[in-house]
């Protein structure tokens, strides 16, 4: 009889990719899924089939699971996710570690998608639009109304393509990353053109400029375009954000997670900050002074729109950027003295910096483009980085994205109502 080879005496303290992921209760494909992110490790033991676990590490690794399902921050009790995407911090904000600005300025709006997704850089990435995608898309957006908003363009396009995507209940990578590289370009294609001459390959950013603006683009707009593209692809946890990160908890598919973020763009805090200072620009450019809008708009009662951000004590980093390539083109130039008009106004009472939506609202005036532009250019941008929220929210535990509601109406048990 064949001897056996000895069982390394550490070997009892390593569990099996089954026993560690009942421990983390998740999936054992998700185990491995944090072998890949480098949360946990593994190696293979001589007596044992397959992978094996460190059970210290596991079970470190499901205490911090524990703790984060529990949403408590310990500093004012804000919901807390742990994430390895986007990192703000001293005024400057990084997406997987590498400064995000400098990524703008070097890399495609497509390229820095792949970087957040996978953690790869792709030159010369394109993304392309099926046809019958596109198509399906494009008749669901024709039958809206006139007066359809952009971002009910984009939620009706979404939904659309999911329709058309048998495969958009396979939750792996891969195929998630398929379905992120063709929704992008069709929501694009099915928004309706303002120009003839619609382009549908090329540069993502060249297309969609098609769809904002009758003006004929140089380079230097172009360029405008794709990086405020790559600034906005994501800012950590923000409110549309969040909301795809409790759709993916719950395992919806990929379209219905970006769809749960486009559901709440609309609002005037978030994605739509960028209209409005957009129609506060045209009317200091149509009275020529800042003052007597920002008069009207205090005694009105509401804020001033473009400035201040509750995550920058000092300048945003993405405004600095996309005016320093706003400088370059000759017609921005009206819009970017309006702008700073409205700060420098402003700045008599409330010493706040210009952030991005306003330097969005310059690229959208001076280009010829309508107030919604910004709120599309936010949106599409900003699907790039659901995408990496979803795709990293599907290798955590299911469902915990579930917090527990304080109860505070009236002590039970009451009447039944007459």
């Amino acid at each position: 009889m064949r001897d056996q080879e000895p069982v390394p005496r550490d070997a009892a303290r390593r569990l099996s990719t089954k026993e560690a992921a009942e421990l983390l209760g998740v999936k054992p494909e998700t185990v491995y899924a944090y072998v890949s992110r480098g949360q946990l490790s593994s190696r293979r033991v001589t007596g044992r089939r397959g992978s094996t676990f460190d059970a210290g590490e596991v079970e470190a690794l499901a205490r911090r699971n524990k703790r984060e399902s529990a949403g408590s921050s310990g500093s004012g009790g804000e919901l807390s996710v742990r994430t390895r995407i986007t990192l703000i911090e001293s005024d400057r904000y990084y997406f997987r570690g590498v400064n995000a600005v400098d990524l703008a300025a070097r890399h495609t709006y497509e390229e820095v998608a792949e970087w957040l997704w996978t953690g790869r850089m792709r030159p010369g990435a394109t993304f392309t639009a099926p046809a019958d995608s596109v198509a399906v898309a494009r008749r669901a957006v024709e039958a809206l109304p006139e007066h359809a908003a952009p971002t009910d363009l984009l939620r009706v396009a979404t939904i659309a393509a999911a329709t058309a995507d048998p495969l958009r209940f396979d939750l792996s990578e891969e195929a998630v990353l398929g379905t992120a590289r063709t929704l992008i370009p069709t929501l694009v294609a099915a928004l309706l053109p303002v120009r003839h001459d619609r382009r549908d390959e090329g540069p993502l950013a060249h297309r969609l400029w098609t769809r904002l603006s009758g003006q004929d683009a140089d380079e230097a707009s172009l360029r405008a375009l794709d990086t405020a593209l790559a600034l906005l692809v994501d800012h950590d946890l923000a409110a549309s954000t969040l909301a795809v990160r409790v759709a993916a908890s719950a395992r919806a598919h990929a379209y219905a997670a970006v769809s749960a973020g486009l559901g709440v763009i609309e609002g005037p805090l978030h994605g739509a900050a960028s209209g409005l200072a957009h129609r506060l620009l045209l009317d200091v450019l149509d009275q020529g002074d800042a003052a007597p809008v920002i008069a009207d708009e205090l005694r009105a009662g509401r804020r001033i729109p473009g400035l201040g951000h509750r995550l920058y004590p000092g300048e945003d980093p993405r405004a600095r950027a996309l005016f320093t390539l706003l400088e370059r083109i000759p017609r921005a130039e009206p819009a970017l003295l309006a702008a700073r008009d409205i700060v420098e106004t402003t700045a008599r009472h409330a010493p706040l910096h210009a952030n991005v939506d306003l330097a969005l609202a310059v690229l959208t005036t001076s280009c010829g483009m309508p107030s919604t532009a910004g709120e599309t250019v936010f949106a599409v941008a900003r699907t790039a980085g659901w995408i990496a929220h979803t795709l990293e929210e599907y290798g955590e535990r299911p469902l915990r994205m579930r917090p527990s509601g304080l109860y505070a109406g009236p002590k039970p048990p009451q009447p039944l109502p007459e």
